[in-house]
């Protein structure tokens, strides 16, 4: 883990938030979805820091790749795994051994969410969606969750979708493991099993692969495990792949790059007949926190091995 020391004098059109200077803050990352508000970078520094306590553990050790849009969403944007020597000063890293080597360098110095600041750091680096490995720092050969990403297909509807969410939860709780909901900000759903990171990277996407294609075996003319996309014929992809080394799966509470900055969601299994997968975002997260408590708070202590 490395920090890099920082420290810098304020500018005119700065704002300070968690003790870090936010340049521009009245620009605006996300342009408002209908009946919404633009979210500039200063709300966003601010809806992170108001969570903070909540998405701090879900984040701790786990290398991050960044979504980024400097200028904004309608500018365009990119994706950037490693922080680089233009990353915020004082924004923390993680290094990740590359498996196949494809430069001078051969490891990534990825992103780290530490504290309540590199959060802020990250939004000053125009970021929007973090995105992290299933996997954490001293332990990144042993992933600590397995995730099937429910990514509906043409022809099916919410109620589809969510029928589709429970088939999933049961063939994971079939095998032992414990099933839990987050919703994706976008169209899907995410199912996702505590691991006790005794099983390696194969070994979990293995499993995930069996889990998939059983469901899938269920309903095959709505369902697949199709990676290529001209081969699902419209239909529900159910997508492992975020399970094997250096993948990575949205995390907890980051908007997506969407119109008013839907939020991938933690939900409770009552909820989901309820709320809809970009139902919440940056504005009524922090309400909904305030009322309600983070349903992947006890993720860990539902960790099991992988059968």
């Amino acid at each position: 883990m490395v920090c890099h020391p920082g420290g810098r004098g304020k500018r005119p059109g700065m704002t300070s938030i968690a003790g870090v200077d936010v340049t521009h803050p009245d620009k605006v990352l996300l342009p408002a979805r209908e009946g919404g508000e633009d979210v500039t970078k200063a709300d966003l520094a601010h809806y992170w820091e108001s969570i903070a306590a909540t998405v701090l553990p879900h984040l701790a050790g786990r290398p991050l790749t960044l979504q980024r849009f400097p200028d904004g969403l309608d500018a365009g944007g990119f994706v950037q795994q490693d922080a680089g020597g233009r990353a915020p000063k004082g924004l923390h890293t993680v290094d990740t051994p590359r498996r196949e080597r494809k430069g001078a360098d051969d490891v990534v110095h990825h992103p780290q969410v530490t504290e309540t600041a590199d959060l802020v750091r990250l939004v000053q680096f125009g970021t929007v969606t973090l995105h992290g490995w299933n996997a954490v720092a001293g332990s990144l050969e042993r992933p600590d969750r397995l995730i099937v990403d429910i990514d509906p297909g043409e022809h099916i509807d919410l109620a589809g979708i969510r029928d589709v969410a429970r088939a999933v939860r049961a063939a994971v709780e079939g095998r032992g493991l414990v099933a839990f909901l987050q919703s994706t900000g976008s169209r899907g759903y995410h199912v996702v099993a505590p691991l006790d990171g005794s099983a390696g990277h194969d070994a979990v996407k293995a499993a995930a692969v069996e889990i998939a294609e059983a469901v899938a075996a269920d309903h095959p003319d709505e369902l697949t495990t199709a990676v290529r996309k001209d081969a699902r014929g419209g239909r529900t992809f159910l997508d492992v792949g975020r399970n094997a080394y250096g993948q990575t799966a949205v995390m907890p509470y980051a908007p997506r790059a969407r119109p008013g900055g839907p939020t991938a969601t933690p939900l409770d299994w009552d909820e989901l007949s309820r709320v809809a997968p970009d139902q919440h975002d940056v504005r009524s997260i922090p309400r909904r926190l305030a009322r309600k408590a983070d349903p992947l708070a006890g993720l860990r202590d539902h960790a099991r091995p992988l059968p």
